[in-house]
């Protein structure tokens, strides 16, 4: 099991990037002074584990012709289980929340590979819970990223970990 220093380090550094090479796991555990199978093993314990929830590069979809729809529904409350799992089970749902909204209540994320995907996408969902899907496009793109350091810079008395 990793120890928590060791953690905080591999997605500490991991956060900044991640090499584009044909043994990227090497190139990682090289910068940290691990093996390769000690970086893939690493990875594995953060996720089952629930550190991480995901680890995977983020797409421009439309980049490559398909699209992302932010949809939402208004689900009656005795019937939101019922409903979440119905849309969960679309290969095209992700992101699905609850949301405390006076009618919106169910918001998700359509991905498809064509804006014809993500219609056929919502008229499923529309015909399996009888509820209208509402859908917003994105208008404009913002790319936000934010990063907090998980350890001290080298030298800092007061940085995260720190009390």
């Amino acid at each position: 099991m990793l120890r928590h220093h060791d953690q905080l380090q591999l997605v500490d550094y991991l956060h900044g990037g991640f090499p584009l090479v044909d043994r990227p796991f090497a190139a990682v555990g090289q910068a940290l002074g691990w093996s390769e199978d000690q970086v893939i093993e690493s990875l594995h314990q953060l996720l089952a584990s629930g550190v991480l929830t995901r680890f995977g590069p983020l797409f421009q979809i439309e980049r490559a012709g398909g699209q992302f729809m932010l949809a939402a529904l208004a689900v009656p409350p005795e019937r939101f289980d019922e409903v979440t799992a119905l849309v969960n089970a679309l290969p095209e749902v992700a992101h699905n929340y609850r949301r405390d909204h006076p009618q919106l209540n169910m918001w998700f994320v359509l991905a498809a590979e064509s804006a014809e995907g993500v219609a056929r996408a919502a008229q499923r969902i529309e015909q399996a819970t009888g509820l209208p899907v509402f859908q917003f496009p994105k208008e404009h793109e913002y790319r936000v990223e934010l990063r907090l350091p998980l350890l001290p810079a080298e030298g800092d008395r007061h940085g995260p970990g720190r009390l």
